[in-house]
């Protein structure tokens, strides 16, 4: 097998493979954002940072391309940081593993970044290059956007020059993108009072693993499990039955994550614990065989643990997985003006025992900025019944699709003419960074593209060798023919 750096296109992947050796999490962005500000300066470039930490790099045209129009290559900075539950890892210290398998890079078992790693790496090469012809060029490169699109809701009008934009934040090669979900983020906190265990009880840890997890844009509508709705399903069922006392639950991570894991610690009289485990065994092969098609690899696993010193009280632990069980989750609705394509959909993210308080991440998509508002409102109104205190976020716009876009028509062209064949064009359900760009810079001409990443926002990420290669040409194209 080859190594990444032995691969072709040489610069792209040398520079890929740099980036996989930076720690990058969200708001922790500054080790990626030295080494780009170092090759600037190695590179005789001016650069910005703004208030919000993004960076700003200009390149000047190349020889016989100044009178071309500015253009901006933006991609964001960090990665969200996935792992399995058994892995030791630190995505603030610990460089990316990769490995090569077959037609894919890919880990083992942590998030390969590739989203939007493979977006800056091209940058990068870009910037290194003194023989690829472009007009007076910007490489933006923006931070936390995994988080809640903070260095974009941060970018101030005057920062760019450019009047074309090509966010390079995509993950299906062949497909061209012109318009994107909005989306909101909606917490509740739950409050609770510690009860004391009884003598006669026991601990117990439930766990809900194997789940495939993913994009909560990209992925939603592919009929994935959740772990939080599938823990909170059985002790919603069996709670009373069993006198299931909890003490923590611990579900999800991120808020644009599907929820792949989930744990509960929980404390049950002695004299029901073979009950118990007789009913999560047969629980785990009912919903195993609910998701058989989709979600093959879901485990159900039970073992002891040392009595806890405390659960939660009743009322609490009552409201709490009433709220779990009623809360909404998946595809709400699917887009009348684009066949195929999710209108709405809101996922239930995690659930966490934060600072002595249980927290519930969820967020909420749609394309059409009513709805979006109605699906918060519908999930907000779940919970305000079941006494938690509730939060939002104020939000982010879509990105209305304009389908007489200059620079889509220069890259559906390219894209013609470079693999004798039409791309798609579509709008994603996922939420990119270009309706705040819009927000600031009404007349910004954009489209999206990238290479193919499987598994986004999980351990499963992996990124399609040969589909770096035509993204990378189509980029260079694109550049090229913008006149």
């Amino acid at each position: 097998m080859p190594e990444i750096p032995e691969l072709e296109p040489k610069l792209l992947w040398l520079s890929f493979n740099d980036i996989l050796r930076i720690p990058r999490p969200s708001d922790h962005e500054e080790k990626i954002r030295n080494y780009l500000i170092n090759l600037a300066e190695q590179c005789n470039l001016k650069h910005w940072v703004d208030e919000a930490g993004n960076l700003l790099i200009r390149k000047p045209a190349f020889p016989g391309y100044e009178n071309r129009p500015a253009v901006c290559l933006q991609s964001h900075l960090d990665m969200v940081c996935e792992k399995n539950s058994d892995l030791e890892f630190n995505f603030l210290t610990d460089p990316i593993e990769a490995i090569i398998d077959g037609e894919w890079i890919k880990t083992r078992g942590t998030t390969l970044g590739a989203d939007d790693g493979i977006g800056v790496a091209a940058q990068t090469a870009i910037l290194k290059s003194d023989s690829i012809p472009h007009g007076p060029l910007e490489c933006l490169f923006t931070v936390a956007e995994e988080t809640g699109l903070t260095g974009a809701f941060g970018l101030k009008e005057g920062f760019l020059e450019s009047s074309v934009l090509i966010n390079l934040d995509s993950e299906d090669e062949g497909e061209l993108f012109i318009g994107c979900a909005g989306g909101i983020d909606f917490t509740a906190w739950f409050d609770f009072q510690k009860e004391p265990v009884p003598d006669d009880f026991t601990g117990i840890e439930l766990m809900v693993k194997g789940l495939k997890g993913g994009h909560s844009g990209d992925d939603i509508h592919k009929g994935l499990g959740n772990a939080n709705k599938i823990l909170n399903r059985f002790l919603w069922e069996f709670c009373d039955d069993l006198d299931i006392r909890i003490h923590e639950i611990n579900g999800g991570n991120l808020r644009n994550a599907l929820a792949r894991e989930a744990f509960a610690r929980i404390a049950v009289p002695m004299v029901n614990k073979e009950l118990l485990i007789k009913n999560f065994t047969d629980f785990g092969a009912l919903v195993s065989s609910e998701f058989s098609r989709t979600e093959p690899d879901l485990t159900l696993s039970i073992v002891d643990t040392a009595i806890p010193a405390w659960t939660i009280d009743e009322d609490c632990r009552f409201n709490l997985l009433n709220a779990l069980y009623a809360c909404p989750h998946g595809v709400i609705s699917w887009s009348q003006a684009i066949p195929g394509l999710v209108e709405t959909s809101t996922n239930l993210a995690a659930v966490k025992l934060v600072n002595g308080r249980i927290k519930v991440t969820t967020s909420q998509r749609s394309s059409v900025t009513s709805a979006k508002q109605d699906i918060s409102q519908m999930v907000e109104s779940v919970f305000l019944l079941a006494g938690a205190e509730t939060e939002k976020s104020t939000g982010y716009p879509g990105w209305n699709p304009n389908p007489d876009s200059p620079i889509l028509q220069i890259t559906r062209d390219s894209y013609a003419k470079l693999f004798g064949e039409d791309p798609k064009v579509k709008a994603i359900h996922a939420g990119l960074e270009c309706g705040l760009f819009l927000e600031k810079y009404p007349n910004l001409d954009m489209v999206s593209f990238g290479p193919t990443i499987k598994g986004a926002h999980s351990p499963d990420e992996r990124l399609h060798v040969a589909s770096v290669t035509r993204f990378w040409d189509l980029l260079l194209e694109v550049l090229k023919q913008i006149k």
